[in-house]
């Protein structure tokens, strides 16, 4: 019944969720009019037999009305969560085909994580329009996402590429978990977008009854007195004692007003922040892991002897006690005779002690399970996508039929490169539009992608972890006077500074010295090449100058010469888009300029 390829199993899962949904959402129809029939038909029953003096009758009818009431509403809430799931789910289906298709524009583009001057990310488009980011993303928090923009940002150690993968193997089989943590999520998506930075600095702020010893003895001594001094009034004695002991509760409350409104609406926001997330971590609890990172995050979420959602059940528990003083009168009575607001801060604040040293790890914990999902939702829409063998030798990288995972043609080309050990440089010659950024690009996405964890866009992949660099899109700057060559340079001198540290270095250099006349930039070019050489770094080098081929003899077995050509067939300018060996053969411009009208 289910056909093999994804894009076929999410159409028909989309079209399975959203005629589930259109049958949750006639039945909650039909519960709300039974809801308001009830309420309706329960009002006029009380209203007719308190009319006849069934007084009886009528209060038994008020207070049975009154439950199957609420009844009704946790029937229909019910409902209306399970329609929305299967609209989330549907939806999610929805947008892995339009993923595969390449329909990334309604996709969270992550501009908000891209950073002026990184190494590679403006480059190679990790974020923005039509990005790695949007392909790979699944995460609905904004944790979840700032966790997959880290991951993207900078290479993991091997232990930790190797310690995802085997997370993300395990995760990306069981489709149902997966897009059921990305439904949950979305339940509460206003509410995961924000950051919960204040929450976390509320957790460390000073306790209200912190200094006041006094306090506490009277929390819970007060409501005592005043019960037995009420107790000892109803016994036909003086009531003295008792006005007396409102009256000191009164005034209690009264000087700590500000501070209590203060601690409920934070502690309102601090359950908002958390419920959110309460979702999430009961669908993470309630699976087993055989993989140790994904068993090593689990137990993250454990807190003492209870899961992390226990104590955000208890903390609900806590703001529902607490939010009893939101009516006036039962306001009245709780904090001038039992101390209610206090004995509630107090409980909130032995809650803050438990939580405070574990929650940033209980949220940790959630977003590395958001962004391992995304890592292997990518996996399993991609399956003849390969993971890579991560090496121990160093700077060696063999690519078999690679290919640029954001290009989505059907007749995308692939290419095949490798080398091993420092010092290398491939330079890649070949005509105007033939392919050598594109090539370039496609080499240093996939390394992103293989440093991050995730599956590569290539039948196979081994690759030694190092820092990627590049310099490809090097732009005028009016704002700050820089040229494109003066900025070209900028980011050659980061560059240098880098290989200094002898961190294993990939770099990616398309047009070196674009900007200057053909001596100087053969020069540059060649003295930049060389002290790369001596350097722990290794890459890939594109060029019109082919006199740089002739380094292939300068350093043998450190520079290799590959291309991309163009030909004319039909007097039509054609590309292959194969990568070869040698210096290119045929260049194009003089054609292009020719069909542009410039008689040469």
């Amino acid at each position: 019944m289910i056909q093999n390829s994804p894009e076929a199993l999410f159409t028909q899962r989309e079209q399975h969720f959203l005629a589930a949904e259109e049958r949750q959402a006639t039945k909650y129809r039909w519960v709300g009019w039974l809801r308001l029939s009830f309420f309706v038909g329960s009002v006029l029953g009380c209203v007719v037999l308190f009319y006849y003096g069934h007084n009886g009758a009528g209060l038994g009818l008020l207070i049975g009305g009154y439950f199957i009431f609420a009844a009704l509403i946790y029937w229909h809430n019910k409902i209306e969560y399970a329609r929305k799931h299967q609209l989330y789910l549907g939806l999610i289906n929805r947008k892995e085909n339009e993923r595969l298709r390449g329909e990334l524009t309604d996709f969270p583009a992550g501009e908000e994580f891209q950073e002026p001057n990184h190494f590679y990310t403006a480059d190679l488009d990790v974020f923005g329009g039509n990005s790695l980011f949007q392909l790979l993303n699944r995460a609905v928090t904004r944790l979840g996402q700032q966790r997959l923009a880290e991951w993207l940002k900078a290479p993991a150690p091997a232990e930790e590429i190797k310690a995802r993968q085997e997370a993300v193997a395990e995760l990306q089989p069981d489709l149902e978990w997966r897009q059921n943590l990305q439904a949950r999520a979305m339940h509460h998506h206003r509410k995961t977008q924000q950051l919960p930075q204040p929450f976390l600095q509320w957790l460390k702020s000073p306790d209200f009854f912190s200094g006041k010893p006094w306090l506490v003895v009277l929390t819970f001594l007060l409501p005592l007195l005043t019960i037995a001094a009420a107790v000892y009034w109803a016994q036909d004695h003086s009531h003295y004692p008792f006005i007396a002991l409102v009256v000191v509760q009164f005034l209690v409350a009264y000087r700590f007003q500000r501070q209590r409104d203060e601690y409920y609406e934070e502690s309102t926001g601090m359950y908002e922040t958390l419920r959110s997330y309460t979702d999430l971590l009961v669908h993470i609890e309630g699976r087993s892991f055989q993989s140790k990172k994904a068993q090593a995050l689990q137990q993250q979420l454990k807190i003492g002897e209870q899961q992390a959602s226990e104590h955000v059940r208890k903390l609900a528990s806590i703001i529902q006690f607490l939010s009893a003083r939101l009516n006036t009168y039962l306001n009245f009575i709780l904090n001038h005779m039992l101390m209610w607001d206090f004995i509630w801060m107090w409980r909130l604040e032995r809650w803050k002690k438990t939580m405070s040293g574990n929650i940033g790890q209980v949220l940790d914990a959630a977003a590395e399970f958001e962004a391992l999902s995304s890592l292997a939702a990518f996996q399993y829409a991609n399956p003849g996508f390969a993971v890579p063998q991560i090496s121990g030798q160093p700077f060696e990288f063999c690519a078999d039929e690679l290919s640029h995972p954001l290009i989505f043609s059907p007749d995308r080309r692939a290419n095949s490169i490798s080398f091993k050990g420092a010092g290398n440089t491939v330079l890649i010659t070949g005509s105007n539009m033939s392919g050598k950024s594109t090539f370039l690009r496609a080499v240093g996405v996939n390394m992103v992608l293989a440093f991050t964890g995730a599956a590569v866009c290539a039948r196979k992949v081994t690759v030694f972890p190092g820092q990627v660099y590049t310099s490809m899109r090097t732009e005028d700057n009016l704002a700050e006077n820089t040229s494109s060559f003066y900025a070209e340079l900028k980011r050659l001198k980061i560059l240098l500074d880098l290989t200094r540290t002898n961190r294993p270095v990939y770099f990616f250099l398309d047009e070196i010295l674009k900007g200057t006349n053909s001596h100087d930039r053969h020069q540059g070019a060649m003295a930049l090449i060389r002290q790369l050489h001596q350097r722990q770094a290794a890459g890939f080098v594109s060029t019109h100058d082919l006199e740089l081929g002739n380094m292939e003899q300068e350093l043998p077995g450190s520079v290799q010469n590959f291309s991309f050509n163009s030909y004319f067939e039909d007097g039509q300018l054609r590309f292959d888009y194969t990568l070869r060996p040698g210096i290119c053969q045929s260049f194009n411009a003089s054609q292009l300029m020719r069909q542009m009208g410039i008689e040469l």
